[in-house]
């Protein structure tokens, strides 16, 4: 696993680094990640949030999650590109978008998460667990 890493928006208007290496990586399925990514879940890469040097400005969007806590989405407000989220419930974690990195080819999510929120057109293939909720 390469680190430091980098990444940011389609436009290069947002641009950061991370220092450290990945304290989860997993696949999440809730209804509110499929609309930030446009897809059926959303590759998600959880970092301490101090591990991360970000450049630019991103444009925030909160809304309370399934938990009853709230999470900031963070993307560009020029292209539009999801690069950040910042959940309450992972104090002084922040997740990265997985495909706002410039090489995420080496990524491996552990699992699936809230796939009671899946669409029937998804296919999970077990290669990984999956849990209907968050994992625990």
């Amino acid at each position: 696993m390469p680190v430091p890493f980098e990444g940011g928006c389609r436009c290069g208007a947002v641009r950061y680094v991370c220092n450290s290496e990945p304290a989860m990586m997993a696949h999440c399925h809730c209804r509110d990640c499929q609309y930030s990514s446009g897809g059926p879940y959303a590759t998600l890469v959880i970092v301490p949030e101090d591990s991360l040097e970000i450049t630019g400005t991103v444009k925030d969007f909160s809304l309370t999650a399934d938990s009853g806590k709230d999470v900031t989405r963070k993307f560009c407000p020029e292209c539009g590109t999801p690069v950040f989220s910042k959940p309450e419930v992972l104090e002084g974690m922040m997740v990265i978008k997985a495909p706002s990195m410039d090489d995420p080819s080496w990524i491996e999510p552990a699992f699936h998460m809230f796939t009671d929120s899946d669409q029937p057109w998804t296919e999970v293939s077990g290669a990984i667990p999956s849990f209907g909720k968050g994992p625990g």
